[in-house]
C-alpha cells in the first residue's frame, strides 16, 4: 500500500506514517491474555478524550513509553450506526509499535457492546475496557459511564457482552457515584471474572476536584485477594510520574499503575530513570508532535486550534516559555508554529 495511505475493509486497518519515525501499519493480535505477560507493576497511558489519540501517544512513546496504550474512549451506538465505522476511526486508529492496545468503550446497550467487541478482535486491539468512570453529566443521562455504578445489572451484561470476542475485558471506574461504596461495587464487579480492574480514586460527585483516595484503592487489592485472585488492580488519581508510581504500587500492593492528567506536567513521565530535561528535548516533543499531526491530517479532516491544547505540555520549565506559549496561542497553522520555534 501507498506510504501516507488509508485502507479499510470490514476486518482490517491500516495507517502508515512514513517519513516522521518510520512507517507503521495495524496487525493482527493473538487472543491469549496479554495482561499476564506485563512486567510487574505495569503503567498504562490513560484514556483522555481528544488527547490521546494515535499522535499523541506516539509523542509519549517517543518521551518514554509505559507498557499499555488505550484508545480514546468510543461509543458502542455510534460504532454501531450505519456509518460508525467511519465516525468513529479518527477515535480508533492505532499502528503496530502500540501493541498492547486497549480499546476502551462505552455505551449502555449489551447487543452494541458484543457487536463491536467482536469487530475490535478484528481490527486486531489486544483487549477491550469498558468505561464505568466517566463524570460527565451528558454521558451520565445515557445511563452509562459512571452512571453505572447505580446500575449493577446492566454493567454485568455490558461485561458479558464484551467477553463475546474473546478477548480480555478489563474495567475501568470509581469508587461510587455520589458517594464512596468501594466495597459494595467493587466487589460486584471483581465477581465478573475480568481480566483487569482499574480504580479512580474518586466518586463521580467529587470529579477531580479533590485528592484521589488510595486508602480506598488499597481496599479494593484485599477486596481482589479474597473474590478474584487472578484479576489486576490498577490504581490512578494525582499520579505524577514513574517514581510516585512505584511508590504506590508498593505501599498499596497494586500490580499496576496508570497515569493520566500528569502527563500534562511531564511529558516523559514514564522516564524509569527520572533526569531534567533540556528546552531542546521539550522542543523537540513539540516539533514531532507537530509532523504527525500533519501526516494524520492527510488521511481525516482535522482542525488546528485543538491542536494548541499540547503546547503547554511541552512550552514549560524554561526561560520565555510563558512567552513564547502566548505567540504560539496565536497561530494559524503547524507551519506559523514551526516559523516561530526556527526564530528562538
Amino acid at each position: 500500500m501507498p506510504a501516507g495511505s488509508f485502507e479499510y475493509n470490514p476486518t482490517h486497518w491500516v495507517l502508515e506514517l512514513a517519513g516522521v519515525g518510520g512507517g507503521f501499519s495495524l496487525c493482527y493480535t493473538n487472543t491469549m491474555n496479554f495482561w499476564n505477560n506485563l512486567p510487574k507493576p505495569f503503567f498504562i497511558l490513560a484514556p483522555m478524550e481528544a488527547v490521546t489519540d494515535v499522535v499523541f501517544r506516539h509523542v509519549i512513546a517517543q518521551a518514554a513509553a509505559p507498557d499499555v496504550y488505550f484508545s480514546e474512549f468510543t461509543n458502542a451506538a455510534s460504532f454501531c450506526s450505519p456509518k460508525g465505522t467511519q465516525s468513529t476511526r479518527g477515535r480508533l486508529m492505532f499502528t503496530q509499535d502500540e501493541q498492547p492496545m486497549v480499546a476502551q468503550i462505552w455505551g449502555n446497550n449489551p447487543e452494541n457492546f458484543a457487536q463491536m467487541s467482536k469487530a475490535l478482535k478484528e481490527m486486531g486491539f489486544s483487549g477491550i475496557d469498558i468505561n464505568m468512570g466517566c463524570p460527565d453529566k451528558s454521558v451520565i443521562k445515557t445511563g452509562s459511564c459512571s452512571a453505572l455504578i447505580e446500575n449493577p445489572e446492566l454493567a454485568k451484561e455490558l461485561i458479558a457482552a464484551a467477553k463475546e470476542s474473546g478477548l480480555p475485558v478489563s474495567v475501568k471506574t470509581r469508587i461510587g457515584f455520589k458517594t464512596i461504596k468501594t466495597e459494595e461495587w467493587t466487589s460486584f464487579l471483581l465477581k465478573q471474572d475480568i481480566a483487569t480492574l482499574t480504580i479512580h480514586g474518586r466518586t463521580q460527585k467529587e470529579m477531580s476536584k479533590v485528592p484521589a483516595h488510595w486508602d480506598e484503592i488499597g481496599k479494593v487489592v484485599t477486596l481482589r485477594d479474597q473474590i478474584s485472585p487472578h484479576t489486576y488492580i490498577v490504581g490512578n488519581g494525582d499520579v505524577e510520574n514513574y517514581s510516585h508510581g512505584l511508590e504506590l504500587t508498593r505501599v498499596h500492593k497494586l500490580d499496576g499503575i496508570m497515569i493520566g492528567r500528569g502527563i500534562f506536567h511531564n511529558p516523559f513521565a514514564f522516564e524509569k530513570q527520572p533526569r531534567k530535561h533540556t528546552r531542546d528535548e521539550l522542543l523537540g516533543l513539540l516539533r514531532l508532535h507537530l509532523d504527525l499531526f500533519d501526516k494524520a491530517v492527510q488521511k481525516e479532516s482535522r482542525k488546528f486550534d485543538p491542536l494548541k491544547r499540547f503546547f503547554k505540555i511541552y512550552i514549560r520549565d524554561f526561560s520565555g516559555a510563558s512567552e513564547l506559549r502566548h505567540t504560539l496561542m496565536q497561530a494559524k497553522s503547524t507551519n506559523e508554529v514551526r516559523a516561530t520555534l526556527r526564530n528562538l
